[in-house]
């Protein structure tokens, strides 16, 4: 079972950014695919940005230009750096990774809010 753990979540205005980091149990080079998923109230789950094991990324459109995700394996981290955060960048922030397909694992979320 692979455990994930986020942070860096908070309160920002808006134009400001934030860094989030998700720590992995198991080394991040055996998940195929890892990426960041956000929830605003009201709204369903969306993916905001992915990295698979090969290295390629991916963006939701609304966040092209303004968010990066990386990751450093020798860390087992994945990050999201996250620039000229808008109010609606405001959400619940989750990491997510695959293995094998079939093998998902969430992390709890950390909360990001974007002041106007």
């Amino acid at each position: 079972q692979v455990q994930l753990v986020e942070s860096g979540g908070g309160l920002v205005q808006a134009g400001g950014s934030l860094r989030l980091s998700c720590a992995s149990s198991e080394p991040i080079s055996s998940l195929d695919f890892m990426g960041w998923y956000r929830q605003a109230p009201g709204k369903q789950r969306e993916l905001v940005a992915s990295i698979t094991s090969g290295g390629t990324i991916n963006y939701a459109d609304s966040v092209k230009g303004r968010f990066t995700v990386s990751r450093v394996n020798a860390q087992k981290t994945v990050y999201l750096q996250m620039r000229s955060l808008k109010p609606e960048d405001t959400a619940v922030y989750y990491c997510y990774a695959r293995r094998f397909v079939t093998n998902i694992y969430w992390g709890q979320g950390t909360q990001v809010t974007v002041s106007s």
